[in-house]
């Protein structure tokens, strides 16, 4: 799909409104939905056609007082959500504490395992099975764990995809609290991997498709909170279980099943996607569940027909495909071609910012700086906080200053934050000042990471495929993060051996520059558009947009910032269309823009 008009069109603009209700009608008995409903789809309908103007609706379709309110407080109260929402996204939010819990088990027991398990030497061997052990869950997550999230998700849905990679995050971890060699330890870690990558790549998914747009940024963030969260009480538990003496090491790596209790509990008592109902033509279950995820019948009948419009368009464009076709079109079909270049733009930077550098390694490299084990887990502790606290504020900003916003802000600021932190290694001694300052500097490293990379990759992820490859594209960004994350473990310990803490934070301060420029350039905004008009973002060539960020967005940034050029304005990108349009001329337009859109598609399979 290719739109060089750079307009956001609403699917259902032009057509009249005679016509819209009987498609409605002819929808309702189609998709077997009780005909009680049918006024509320007529009125849902006429909203999401002229979603603006639902307040000058007239005739029998005119909203009731109610609905009217229900609309109304979208806008002004748009944290009023049905409990079933909170709920599905509180156990979301379990299940990104399981990620981060998983992810810092390793920070503390690399202090013991490996000497506990005979490969505490300095021989490169010994240095890169440790860091073969540290990757081996990403290693899992990248290889088998992310791809098995389409087939899971396709035949049993987004919650039963939950549920099977919840086992993979409980039986292992109990496991490697068990191992007495390192290649049991690394087998455990790679099932681990499994269920961190299924989970991975299907949690935001299921956050963001139960979502309301306003607020879908958000939610879906609360992955990286939770994630935030987990690492916490991951450093908690490492250092609550530091002086145990021989185990400690195996109740760091064992306490990881905790939150996976809750997370298996909990899952099935969430209403399942909609759209993964609608996708399986199961229409009356999406409305049922739609109902549970919106205050009013009016937004779940609004919702559930546009979405409906749009899964046809895209059916239209894309037709049938397998699961090998899927993964194919993410290279070959424009549009979502463009999705998967944005989220591997910010899935890559993930790694590239040097966060897990921190994560992995924070009590290893506190060591270096001359303190002890004990106390290099409490200063890990406090990066732990520090991340959770500072993921906070990203609550409100995703949705307000955007996606793009936040990373573009926070990359250059966690570039000089982490050369600082380089950089007061040079101090002489160890201990005190030395100590004291690459903490500070490793601390505001982590608050710029917090808000920005930390919970954008993969709400952005989630969002940006439509949902005939969401799935396989979720898969497809979630195992870029995991495989390079997997690639930083294994070479981070040689680069730290190779370079010292001042060569190796130089190096990642560097990339963050790098994933500045990458960012700029490569990924569009999508805060506050629904799943389906983020279509159209997407139909604008990647080259066009480019040449729009090097044309018009730096310029304006060096006149408002630099020369404090209050006058300056920049010409935006996209337009909304989203009015009802002309009765006379609907049909024919919205015919021409079909045909357009099919003959820009096949068109522009090699372009960019």
């Amino acid at each position: 799909m290719a739109d060089l008009n750079r307009r956001i069109r609403n699917p259902l603009n032009g057509i009249p409104r005679h016509t819209l209700i009987a498609n409605v009608e002819e929808f309702v008995r189609e998709k077997g939905l009780d005909p009680e409903f049918t006024p509320v789809f007529r009125k849902g309908a006429l909203v999401a056609q002229d979603p603006s103007s639902y307040e000058t609706i007239d005739g029998a379709e005119k909203l009731d007082e109610a609905e009217a309110l229900a609309l109304r407080n979208e806008v002004l109260y748009k944290w009023r959500v049905p409990k079933a929402l909170y709920l599905t996204i509180i156990t979301c939010s379990i299940g990104a504490a399981v990620q981060g819990w998983d992810q810092t088990g390793s920070n503390g027991a690399n202090l013991s395992f490996p000497r506990a398990l005979g490969i505490g030497g300095d021989s490169d061997h010994d240095v890169y099975i440790i860091g073969l052990i540290n990757s081996a869950p990403y290693i899992g997550s990248a290889l088998i764990g992310c791809w098995l999230s389409d087939p899971l998700n396709y035949y049993i849905g987004r919650r039963g995809a939950i549920f099977f990679a919840g086992h993979f995050c409980f039986w292992p971890v109990i496991g490697s609290a068990f191992a007495q060699t390192w290649v049991q330890l690394l087998v455990c870690r790679i099932l681990m991997g499994i269920g961190m990558g299924a989970k991975a790549s299907s949690v935001p998914v299921f956050a963001a498709e139960n979502s309301p747009a306003a607020i879908r940024g958000a939610l879906v963030m609360s992955w990286q909170l939770w994630t935030a969260f987990g690492i916490l009480l991951g450093t908690c538990a490492n250092l609550a279980v530091g002086r145990t003496g021989d185990i400690a090491w195996r109740l760091q790596l064992g306490s990881a099943f905790i939150p996976a209790v809750p997370l298996l509990l909990l899952i099935y008592l969430c209403p399942e996607s909609p759209r993964w109902y609608m996708k399986k033509n199961r229409y009356p279950e999406a409305f049922r569940s739609l109902l549970k995820l919106r205050n009013n019948p009016i937004q779940a009948a609004r919702d559930l027909y546009y979405i409906h419009v749009q899964l046809e368009i895209e059916k239209a464009i894309i037709g049938k495909s397998t699961y090998l076709t899927r993964f194919t079109q993410l290279f070959t079909i424009p549009r979502v071609r463009r999705a998967t270049l944005a989220s591997f733009t910010v899935m890559i930077a993930q790694q590239m910012c040097g966060i897990n550098i921190i994560a992995f390694y924070s009590s290893t490299v506190f060591v270096q700086a001359g303190t002890s084990d004990f106390n290099a887990l409490l200063a890990s502790l406090g990066f732990g906080l520090v991340q959770f606290i500072f993921a906070w504020p990203a609550i409100w900003t995703i949705d307000t200053f955007g996606r793009r916003s936040l990373l573009l802000f926070t990359f250059p600021n966690m570039a000089w934050s982490l050369l600082a932190a380089g950089l007061c290694t040079l101090i002489p001694g160890v201990g005190g000042a030395h100590l004291g300052l690459v903490a500070l500097f490793i601390y505001i490293f982590s608050a710029f990471y917090a808000p920005g990379e930390g919970p954008v990759p993969f709400a952005y992820s989630a969002e940006v495929f439509p949902l005939s490859h969401r799935e396989v594209g979720m898969a497809f960004a979630v195992a870029t993060c995991l495989f390079w994350a997997a690639v930083l473990s294994i070479t981070f310990p040689a680069i730290l051996a190779a370079l010292g803490v001042i060569g190796a934070f130089c190096l990642y301060a560097g990339f963050n520059m790098v994933a500045f420029v990458m960012i700029f350039f490569m990924v569009p905004e999508t805060k506050q558009k629904t799943l389906e008009e983020l279509d159209y973002v997407f139909a604008v060539p990647t080259r066009v947009f480019m040449r729009y960020q090097l044309t018009k967005t730096l310029p304006y940034w060096v006149k408002r910032y630099v020369f404090r050029q209050k006058g300056a304005v920049l010409e935006p990108l996209y337009h909304m269309d989203n009015g009802a349009g002309s009765e006379s001329d609907g049909e024919g337009k919205r015919e021409s823009e079909k045909e357009e859109v099919k003959r820009l598609n096949g068109e522009g399979v090699s372009r960019a």
